[in-house]
């Protein structure tokens, strides 16, 4: 039901208005399964259909499509920013966890990737850089104060 509400939420603000073909074309499903969902998201008060008409979401509608579009996208810039996932895959696999992730560990992932983001560093933090380095390599990259080390241990050779 959450790609529902993501993809009334999408069309919505695409083209103002969401219809079931529009969500049958954008889910790839049959409109007889939109009708079957929408009637069931009406019944919880998620949206308003009339048949043949628009398709509008609730207040509470909007408030967990809103949600399920945030997981959508902190997913994804987890898995191509941190993990240099490609986008392709990364939308996928953030498809599929979007509706199984725990609101827990979903809270902690956002607030790691705010953590990220307001890094005082230009670019990325060293020690993503060096995660960087080690999928690329398989080897850990050494630190600065590792590298200061060994300079000042040749230095005093």
């Amino acid at each position: 039901m959450e790609d529902y509400l993501e993809t009334i939420s999408f069309l919505k603000e695409k083209n103002n208005v969401a219809r079931v073909r529009d969500i049958s074309s954008s889910l790839n499903v049959k409109a007889s399964s939109v009708t079957s969902a929408l009637a069931s998201l009406s019944k919880n008060k998620l949206v308003i259909h009339e048949r043949y008409g628009y398709v509008q979401l609730t207040p509470e509608g909007e408030r967990l499509a809103k949600i399920v579009v945030k997981k959508h996208k902190i997913l994804i810039e987890f898995l191509t920013k941190i993990l240099d996932i490609s986008p392709k895959i990364a939308t996928e696999d953030a498809c599929k966890m979007e509706h199984f992730i725990s609101p827990q560990t979903f809270e902690k992932l956002t607030k790691f990737m705010e953590f990220i983001e307001e890094s005082p560093v230009n670019g990325k933090p060293e020690w993503l850089e060096g995660f960087d380095y080690y999928l690329k390599t398989g080897k850990r990259r050494k630190c600065r104060m590792e590298q200061r080390k060994e300079k000042a241990k040749k230095k005093n050779k």
